[in-house]
């Protein structure tokens, strides 16, 4: 593929000192829509992802590759003097610096962000930490495990009473900080073109889980009750869940009036729309495992595709339960191009996600897959004034990685 930017970011300068999820996420989305991300890797090992594995894509980690296409890479040694020198060198023009380091770190470094905006007052900072730059909890670390117990998220998941907490199965944590990372760095940028100003921005795990409790914190404002887990069930609509069908399961979203009404005639029975236990959403909540009970009964007289045929053709909202591999495959997604291909300069020719906003007059492109450690070093370097023979003693010296 080529890699021309394109993009409504392209021109943004964006350098990346963060590693394995939240910040390489926000990295990712700003270089997905066009921004030079320089991804700045510790040495002389590099991202941690790097040694999530298996599984592995010949030699390289699969878990760095998903998040690190559209990077340029480069490796610094932060702990000499001369490394962070040529890291703040790279800094003095960049637009925008993500960090995910532990709390502290980079103003130990002589790195954070007062000192770095002395040389950039334009500078847009932003750090991701587990709990935020302030409060009781701002010097810990965090992952997104730790993040979705504080939060509230691993108390309304799982099936109910009784059974172990269970999180969320995938990192929502992470990628929802890593995302809002993104956002606020626009905003801040826009705030910018405006004024000229830079500015820290701040988020967290933590923040980026409780985000996802909108419906359960309007429960506990409204009652004072924490709301369970409810296994694939809604906190305050029914039904609004997976039922069991012959062969699988299908998730049904009949949770208005108007689709519970549609639904009652393609189950065939029509009664339950006035059966006074599901006369309206109160009550059909109310006696929910009654109804689930009823449901299932008449759903697991016929499989799957036979009750998504029926049910899409009345109007009512539902869609199968897929495996992950199910819906890498399923022609939605790759219709809209969620998934991609993408050459990879050690392992060839590999697939990654697509990129999940599209844009009609700035279209984004998967330009280049992740870099192996060090690809790009001798590419950025002279781009800031380094000559070969000043690169190839940096080396020499332990100060950085360049292939």
């Amino acid at each position: 593929m080529t890699e021309t930017a394109s993009g409504p970011l392209v021109g943004l300068k964006v350098v990346e000192l963060a590693h394995i999820m939240a910040g390489p996420v926000c990295g990712l989305m700003l270089a997905d829509m066009g921004a030079d991300v320089i991804k700045v890797e510790k040495y002389p090992d590099g991202d941690d992802s790097r040694r999530m594995a298996p599984p592995m894509v010949k030699s390289e980690s699969a878990a760095f590759m998903i998040l690190n296409r559209n990077k340029r890479g480069t490796a610094i040694n932060l702990k000499t003097e001369t490394g962070k020198a040529v890291l703040r060198k790279i800094l003095r023009t960049a637009d925008v610096v993500i960090e995910n380091f532990r709390p502290g770190t980079m103003e130990r470094l002589g790195l954070g962000f007062d000192s770095l905006r002395q040389d950039n007052p334009g500078l847009i900072y932003c750090d991701i930490t587990g709990f935020g730059g302030t409060g009781p909890y701002a010097d810990r670390a965090g992952f997104d495990l730790i993040a979705q117990g504080i939060s509230g998220v691993m108390g309304l998941t799982g099936e109910g009473p009784g059974r172990p907490p269970i999180k969320a199965g995938v990192p929502l944590g992470d990628i929802t900080a890593g995302i809002l990372a993104a956002m606020g760095i626009l905003a801040a940028y826009i705030h910018r073109l405006k004024t000229g100003e830079g500015q820290r921005v701040d988020t967290s795990l933590l923040e980026a889980s409780m985000v996802h409790t909108a419906w359960p914190s309007a429960i506990y404002f409204a009652t004072g009750v924490s709301p369970g887990p409810l296994g694939s069930a809604h906190p305050i609509s029914a039904p609004y869940q997976a039922i069991q069908t012959a062969d699988g399961w299908v998730n049904i979203g009949a949770a208005n009036q108007a689709n519970w009404l549609r639904l009652t005639e393609v189950i065939g029975m029509p009664e339950l729309a006035s059966d006074s236990r599901f006369v309206d959403n109160a009550t059909r909540m109310k006696n929910l495992p009654a109804l689930i009970e009823i449901l299932t009964r008449g759903f697991r007289e016929r499989p799957t595709s036979e009750w998504l045929e029926r049910l899409e053709t009345a109007g009512v909202p539902a869609g199968p339960v897929l495996s992950l591999g199910e819906a890498l495959n399923n022609p939605q997604v790759q219709a809209r191009r969620m998934v991609v291909e993408v050459n990879h300069s050690r392992v060839g020719r590999t697939r990654a996600l697509g990129t999940p906003v599209k844009f009609s007059k700035t279209p984004t492109q998967i330009r280049r897959a992740a870099p192996v450690l060090g690809e790009h070093t001798r590419e950025i370097l002279g781009e800031f004034g380094y000559g070969e023979a000043e690169i190839n003693q940096l080396v020499t010296d332990g100060d950085i990685i360049a292939m």
